[in-house]
């Protein structure tokens, strides 16, 4: 089998424990996912197998949109309401108004430090690793994009105010530390207590498939459609014949699209043949696909 299946993950298993439910679903080894879910997470989880498996890292750079819920006045080790609580504040006397104020400040291109509870790899091991054994170790602050910071609801309960809100985003974020962040800047701390994943680029909860419903006929997307949300140049016989064989002139020579970074090319029956990048005004190919069955239409 050879397509990505879109997973709503429910709250529980990790990323990697989903893998392996597709893996044994649908008898094909070769699986991985677009994009890290806590187990706390839930919602969209691209899946991609077989040759699709090439196309995760053009998934992962697709923006995604998050509902999330964050406790205001109480912070925890790992900024989500797994962790051990660290820090407790009086926050009942926060108004919509602030917290509106303080969510649309993470808007554009911020610096956000990445938790310790992560899988970010430092010296070969995972930072969560050194966090479960009681170490804390300097890490360097990253460029993340933030599109849009939306307030959804607002609520005092008791001493604490409990918050809803929107997060659309580029590769890389951390909503549990916008959570974090948000309360620091309110003077209260905070800690995610639920989010889910409602879009990955052009990927929607509609068309997603429930963990308990995998199966070796559950739906998935070919090649082409799972990268719709690229711009496209569609190749004659001759230039599909050469960008197969590698000829990098004929694919510098190909006028590219305004606006993104990636291009798929694809064959003149409109399957997928290659995904190139846009490098110092020119085409480079960056990935080359041989399938060339219905799946990848």
């Amino acid at each position: 089998m050879t397509g990505v299946i879109i997973v709503d993950k429910p709250r529980g298993p990790t990323s990697f424990d989903v893998v392996a439910a597709v893996r044994r679903a649908v008898g094909e080894r070769r699986v991985g996912h677009a994009g890290t879910l806590d187990p706390m997470a839930t919602g969209i989880l691209p899946v991609c197998v077989g040759e699709a498996t090439k196309l995760v890292p053009f998934l992962m750079a697709g923006e995604k949109v998050y509902e999330a819920e964050a406790l205001l006045g109480v912070t925890t080790d790992t900024l989500d309401a797994e962790g051990t609580i660290t820090d407790e504040q009086p926050a009942g006397h926060l108004t919509r108004a602030q917290v509106e104020a303080a969510l649309a400040g993470f808007v554009g291109t911020i610096l956000q430090t990445p938790p310790m509870h992560s899988a970010i790899r430092l010296n070969g091991k995972r930072l969560y690793e050194l966090a479960r054994a009681g170490l804390e170790v300097e890490r360097a602050a990253r460029e993340v994009v933030v599109t849009e910071a939306r307030l959804d609801s607002f609520a005092i309960e008791g001493a604490r105010a409990r918050v809803r809100f929107t997060i659309g985003c580029g590769k890389g974020t951390y909503i549990r530390v916008i959570a974090g962040d948000l309360g620091a800047l309110l003077g209260v701390g905070a800690h995610l207590t639920a989010l889910r994943r409602t879009r990955v680029g052009g990927f929607t909860l509609e068309r997603s498939v429930a963990l308990d419903a995998l199966g070796p006929e559950c739906p998935s997307l070919g090649l082409a459609e799972a990268l719709a949300h690229l711009p496209s140049l569609p190749l004659d016989e001759q230039q599909a014949r050469d960008v197969r064989d590698g000829k990098v002139k004929v694919v510098e020579q190909l006028q590219p699209p305004d606006g993104s970074p990636f291009v798929r090319l694809l064959r003149p029956d409109g399957s997928l043949l290659a995904v190139a990048a846009l490098e110092s005004g020119k085409l480079r190919l960056s990935r080359v696909f041989t399938l060339t069955n219905q799946l990848n239409s």
